[in-house]
């Protein structure tokens, strides 16, 4: 997992093209974006959306075998949390479709709060809660990056 600032975007340049592609069109966007998808390169895309975080999740944590996860709050704040999967219990079973296995929601081994210039990278191998709020549940606007996660091999 990586935290950092949007402010370091030139190092992801000589690391990855799909995440520096993704933290590019993230500090371009406006607000005003419209909900979707948009593709920016072969094996990387951004999903614009909005919901309502809350005190706690229904679902417990999330991963992703297929897909690394660069996730932002372009409009207020969400608190995530992490844990690696090897810590974790399967509450559903993997979807392969959908990329997803849910696991049960256990003590995380940290948190994140995104936004505000923050961003977190999510490996396949960490876990991670959205949905939880930064203080008050209240509504975000956030931009996911979803990257092939077989083209960022050497990157583990």
């Amino acid at each position: 997992m990586i935290v950092d600032s949007l402010t370091n975007i030139e190092f992801y340049k000589s690391i990855s093209n799909d995440i520096y592609q993704g933290l590019l069109f993230i500090k371009n966007a406006d607000p005003e974006i419209e909900l979707g998808e948009y593709p920016l390169t072969d094996t990387a895309k951004a999903v614009v959306m909005e919901y309502e975080t809350k005190i706690k999740n229904d679902f417990g944590y999330e991963a992703h075998k297929h897909v690394i996860d660069v996730q932002y709050c372009i409009k207020n704040t969400e608190r995530i949390p992490w844990s690696n999967l090897k810590r974790l219990t399967p509450n559903i079973p993997y979807n392969e479709q959908k990329d997803f296995t849910f696991f049960d929601m256990i003590m995380p081994q940290g948190e994140v709060i995104i936004g505000n210039d923050i961003f977190a990278v999510f490996y396949p191998e960490d876990a991670h809660a959205p949905v939880y709020s930064d203080g008050e549940p209240g509504y975000i606007k956030k931009i996911v990056i979803k990257v092939k996660a077989h083209t960022l091999a050497n990157l583990k």
